[in-house]
């Protein structure tokens, strides 16, 4: 069920979660750039709105101040902010405590979705883009509404004829459902958490309650039984976000189709390493 891109299809592909967060500033043109030059297949990240409906690569709804930092007394909700305003905000100079290889790039800024699709124009590279969108039922004030959304994805990726490399991903699949009516040849990919609180529901279940032809579950939570059942159903499978040998080891025998991973440099040299790259 592998997803390609213009490129000789790898056994499991290696998606870079918020670009290779492990190294450099999550969901920034570093990060980008750096996954682009080790050969990861698709490019990972999230996507918030702004006051003035551009779409940003942010995983959070606000400015985190463990690796942002602003001007004082400034607006913290992307959603309040126009894009002008956003760009006041530097996300590479204060390294994540939570990644010790990552490299700290001062002057990064929180870029707009259009700025990650010129950067790989430039390179030439036939990535793909798994992109979420950051939107919740609880939360209706942090986005636009999820037609609104989607609509936005949808002509960003259109004007850049970048659709049939775009795969739409969410928790919440009000988006999901919105493109489907808007474009139904999107791929999309249903996220499913790891909750105590929710009912277990498997891959297919997941698949028929979204609509989407990719399921990704967390990579802790994937059981080889149900992946064989989700590809019997046609389906695709792409866990989140595992970062360690024995987590691919489970992975691999399990026969998911890709993998996402802060850092996908070390990940694809591990598959180089089983011969499955």
């Amino acid at each position: 069920m592998m997803t390609t891109f213009g490129n000789a299809a790898p056994r499991i592909e290696v998606h870079g979660h918020r670009g290779a967060r492990a190294l450099r500033p999550e969901n920034s043109l570093p990060a980008f750039a750096y996954a682009i030059a080790q050969g990861v297949d698709v490019l990972e990240m999230d996507l918030a709105v702004t006051k003035d409906d551009v779409l940003v690569v942010s995983h959070d709804a606000q400015m985190n101040p463990a690796f942002c930092m602003g001007p004082a007394g400034a607006e913290r909700v992307i959603r309040k902010m126009t894009l002008a305003e956003l760009r006041k905000w530097d996300c590479g100079a204060i390294a994540n405590a939570g990644f010790p290889k990552q490299t700290a790039v001062p002057g990064t800024r929180v870029p707009a979705l259009q700025e990650v699709f010129d950067l790989v124009r430039k390179t030439g590279s036939l990535v793909g883009f798994n992109i979420e969108t950051k939107i919740s039922v609880d939360k209706p004030e942090l986005t636009p509404s999820p037609e609104r959304f989607a609509e936005l994805v949808l002509e960003l990726a259109r004007k850049n004829d970048l659709t049939s490399r775009v795969i739409l991903q969410s928790f919440d699949f009000r988006t999901l459902h919105a493109m489907k009516k808007l474009e139904p040849k999107m791929r999309l990919a249903a996220l499913y958490p790891i909750r105590a609180t929710l009912r277990h529901r498997t891959l297919v279940e997941l698949a028929k309650e979204s609509g989407a032809g990719i399921v990704s579950p967390q990579y802790s939570t994937v059981r080889a039984a149900e992946v064989a059942a989700a590809h019997k159903a046609g389906l695709t499978v792409v866990p989140w976000t595992a970062n360690e040998p024995s987590e691919w080891d489970k992975l691999i025998e399990a026969e998911v189709d890709g993998i996402i991973s802060d850092d996908p440099a070390a990940l694809i040299a591990y598959l180089k390493g089983k011969g499955l790259r």
